[in-house]
């Protein structure tokens, strides 16, 4: 088989792309794919009955994990409309075929009010799958950082004889739960290019952190706006994503071509 080129867009129907991808090739698979029936949006409403999609759901993330590496990880986002359970059933389906490794809480910080009857909706999930006993994962990647006035606090407590051991460690700062705060994008953000379910630089480069090292290979089955190459890039790590449609590639292209000057010029 040729050599696969890395760091680029294929603009194609992901099921068809994945078949060109070798196995046990990427380090890690961050996918973000149509919700089914949450968003008014075409690939979005594209299946008849839940069934459809979740048999699709089957065939993209079967090939997925034929791609990951044995000791890599996927990340498959999801989301409860307003008395839409699909990625419930998704998520039990695909934890009975493939290993359980977490399931992230995504809390959006600020909530989306589209409820009247039930609690307003602030997260999504991140499902993530396991392909073997042992997986790559970074722990110390992605600790959140103490302010100084709390190490400070933290440094007075009694119960730790070795201070020295206690404020390597909160300088370090502390481990980040399954439970990740990131604020949802606003149309004024400044990494807002227009898809209507582009996902936060800072919630994904903690997905690319964890589960990749430098020269690693990121896989994104549905690149959209292009957030996980741009994080893949600013982490110095290789990647390949598929979009299927045309404007999005171009809309990805355009917004990596955009992070590549300014990259050069840091």
């Amino acid at each position: 088989m040729s050599e696969i080129t890395l760091n680029r867009i294929i603009c194609g129907d992901t099921l068809a792309e994945l078949e060109s991808i070798p196995s046990n090739f990427a380090q890690a698979i961050i996918a973000d794919p149509p919700y089914y029936n949450v968003l008014q949006e075409k690939w979005d409403v594209q299946w008849e009955e839940m069934n459809d999609y979740l048999e699709w759901s089957d065939k993209w993330t079967s090939e997925c994990m034929r791609i990951l590496k044995k000791d890599g990880l996927i990340f498959i986002f999801g989301q409860l409309g307003k008395r839409e359970h699909v990625f419930i059933h998704l998520m039990s389906r695909l934890c009975s075929k493939f290993q359980f490794h977490d399931l992230i809480i995504w809390d959006r910080v600020v909530g989306y009010n589209e409820r009247r009857d039930s609690f307003t909706p602030a997260y999504e999930m991140i499902l993530m799958l396991r392909k073997g006993k042992e997986v790559k994962f970074n722990k110390d990647a992605v600790r959140i950082p103490y302010d100084k006035k709390k190490i400070e606090l933290y440094l007075r407590d009694k119960r730790y004889l070795n201070k020295e051991a206690r404020l390597e460690h909160l300088s370090n700062g502390k481990f980040s739960t399954n439970i990740i705060s990131v604020p949802s994008l606003k149309g004024t953000s400044y990494e807002k290019w227009g898809h209507p379910s582009q996902k936060p630089e800072e919630l994904i480069n903690k997905l690319v952190l964890c589960s990749t090292d430098v020269n690693d290979i990121v896989l994104d089955p549905f690149l959209g706006s292009g957030t996980t190459a741009i994080c893949a890039m600013n982490n110095q790590r290789n990647w390949i994503g598929i979009e299927i449609d045309p404007n999005y590639c171009e809309m990805s292209a355009a917004r990596i071509k955009e992070n590549s000057i300014q990259l050069q010029l840091v």
